[in-house]
């Protein structure tokens, strides 16, 4: 005997599908953060972990990070016997910033970026929207999938299908037009000198 007919299958493959379509963009927002425009951004440093008593921890976690002018990332340890173990970290992570010290506060001064890199940062943001892009056409191809299945075992009509495919589409357009937008905005961000 089939199984009465529940949209709430429908409805809970379409409210997992946003979930992993909203983390997905979360997820490139945050890439998209360590993206470097011409302007200084804390977000630059957070992957950086200092050596602090033999334990590996986040810069966040051991000094204060302030951008006190376009063009520099300032970095004032609570404690100063902090400084070369945060200059030392700041050089290992490999992220192309040279930090310089007065003792005190280590700053990382930001050179103006060129034209050409300019160019790259907006390939790779592209790059990275379009692979966003993927993972929630992939999101909407897995709920698709779960409602072939239920309506191939009868728990959902052939209309229940297509209305349920209409309502995955349209929230997939919206998704990406997001992503467009936020790719855009970047885009503006890095090319303004």
């Amino acid at each position: 005997m089939s199984k009465p007919t529940s949209p709430s299958d429908t409805t809970s493959n379409f409210n997992s599908m946003i979930q992993n379509m909203d983390k997905s963009i979360a997820s490139f927002k945050n890439e998209l953060s360590k993206v470097r425009t011409g302007r200084a951004s804390t977000a630059l440093v957070d992957t950086v972990h200092a050596d602090y008593y033999g334990s590996s921890v986040p810069l966040n976690q051991v000094a204060n990070i302030t951008t006190p002018d376009a063009r520099t990332i300032q970095i004032s340890p609570w404690e100063q016997g902090m400084v070369p173990a945060i200059e030392k970290a700041i050089l290992a992570a490999n992220i192309g910033l040279t930090p310089q010290s007065d003792g005190k506060v280590v700053r990382i001064p930001l050179p103006p970026l060129t034209e050409e890199r300019r160019k790259d940062m907006v390939k790779l943001v592209k790059k990275m929207g379009e692979e966003t892009k993927i993972a929630i056409r992939n999101h909407r191809r897995d709920a698709n999938d779960g409602n072939k299945t239920l309506e191939k075992s009868k728990s959902i009509s052939e209309d229940e299908l297509k209305k349920a495919m209409d309502q995955i589409q349209k929230k997939t357009d919206e998704k990406t037009t997001e992503v467009d937008k936020i790719i855009n905005a970047k885009e503006k961000e890095i090319m303004t000198v």
